[in-house]
């Protein structure tokens, strides 16, 4: 059976919000202020909802979505920002995955759940 990814983080252009999941409280403060800087300044720039969420094996995936009608939407500028941020944030994505990896999976095969 296939489980829904675990959402970390949204930004959204059109409400103008900032969404970080609970469950990830226990990320250093600098993390989280770093998470909420990159991801509004994406919504700024290409406008849509951008969600950064773990795939069943850990893996940091980048959701975009953008109302329909959103004409000013840019989703070439969408795709160049995300290869940039993957670039340039490689390391802050690994340390993500790894931390996802060993709390959250770890525990999931143990049984436990902080």
């Amino acid at each position: 059976m296939q489980r829904e990814n675990i959402v970390l983080c949204c930004s959204n252009a059109y409400e103008k919000k900032f969404y970080l999941n609970e469950e990830f409280q226990a990320l250093p403060q600098h993390i989280k202020d770093e998470l909420k800087i990159m991801c509004v300044l994406y919504t700024e720039d290409v406008g849509g909802i951008l969600t950064l969420e773990y795939d069943e094996e850990g893996n940091l995936l980048f959701s975009v979505r953008a109302e329909s009608g959103d004409f000013f939407f840019d989703e070439i500028g969408s795709e160049l920002k995300i290869k940039e941020l993957q670039r340039e944030k490689g390391e802050l994505l690994k340390s993500l995955e790894l931390f996802y990896r060993v709390l959250f999976q770890s525990e999931e095969s143990s049984g436990l759940r902080v």
